[in-house]
């Protein structure tokens, strides 16, 4: 498969699709991760899916397939993870030997091209049958020839519910090498961005960003006589989001993503443009933000407000 392809439609369903095509790639990408070994990464996917959702995890394993996938998973790396509290226990034994026949059963060329009924079973029994050559591959244990034949969206249901090769996908054998690209951060940023979190008020959204930061402390409030000392120095009247931010911190310190954002004290104008952050955040006078990173470019965002939302964002989908 065309990992960067997959991926590439993944995000533009997960942002745009309805509800049961979003829960059917989530389905998937989490399976597509546990089979390349990237159990972790598959676990951080739906439990954002569930948090953004909160959807019934049973939406992910819809199908007798993927439910056997996952218990034969879960199996193999000797547990449930949290997520999966909401999944049916399986006969194992049972699944094991409905997929083997599964795995074993001849197939037709006419195989779903007549609609179910008597005339599909009587025709299913006299037309001329042969080994599905995937399925085949599976049930050989041979996971090369099987990534051979899979296509451009493998069935990986049908793979992970293989019980016998359940382990070696969790001990990482990843049979199609997508070790250089198994991680959930661009589906986890698409999930946040179709279902942004309330973040509430100020005091909220600051203490859900030193939450997300890992546990920093922000500067105490700023007075108002800072604030209007501040506004005096710079000849600006600040935005009325901007003051709310200094009335509850006072600034905040940078960490790993996001600059230090400058209190009342460090505010300066330049040009007329009142610098917010060192050394990324400048605000306009239309009261538009412009964040100008070496890496990323330049985003204008609409309000003080929307940039600190949208680093919570960034934060919450690194998690």
């Amino acid at each position: 498969m065309d990992a960067g392809e997959y991926l590439e439609a993944a995000v533009r369903d997960i942002l745009t699709a309805v509800s049961s095509t979003v829960d059917d790639q989530v389905g998937y990408a989490a399976l597509l991760l546990a089979t390349a070994g990237a159990l972790g990464e598959a676990d951080r996917v739906v439990a954002h899916w569930q948090a953004r959702t909160e959807r019934p995890v049973s939406a992910l394993a819809a199908d007798p397939i993927r439910a056997r996938a996952w218990e034969m998973l879960f199996e193999a790396r000797g547990g449930r993870p949290g997520w999966a509290a909401g999944l049916p226990l399986l006969d194992l034994d049972a699944e094991e030997r409905a997929h083997t026949a599964s795995l074993r059963r001849p197939v037709s060329d006419l195989d779903g091209v007549l609609p179910p009924g008597v005339i599909a079973e009587v025709v299913k029994h006299v037309a001329p049958s042969r080994p599905d050559k995937v399925r085949t591959a599976l049930a050989d244990g041979d996971l090369a020839r099987w990534a051979e034949l899979a296509g451009p969206r493998p069935d990986v249901a049908m793979l992970a519910a293989t019980r016998a090769l359940a382990p070696a996908l969790v001990a990482g054998a990843d049979p199609l090498g997508l070790g250089d690209w198994a991680e959930a951060g661009a589906l986890v940023a698409a999930l946040n961005e179709r279902h942004p979190p309330d973040l509430g008020t100020w005091p909220e959204l600051v203490a859900e960003i030193l939450r997300l930061r890992g546990g920093v402390t922000a500067p105490p409030p700023a007075s108002a006589a800072a604030i209007r000392s501040a506004e005096q120095r710079l000849g600006v009247a600040l935005p009325d989001d901007l003051r709310e931010f200094l009335r509850t911190c006072d600034g905040l310190p940078a960490d790993v993503v996001f600059p230090r954002l400058l209190g009342t004290a460090d505010l300066r104008a330049e040009n007329g443009v009142v610098v917010l952050a060192e050394p990324a955040v400048l605000l306009l006078s239309a009261s538009h933000v412009v964040e100008v990173d070496p890496v990323l470019g330049t985003t204008v965002h609409p309000s003080f407000r929307a940039v600190l939302e949208h680093h919570a964002t960034l934060l919450a989908s690194a998690q």
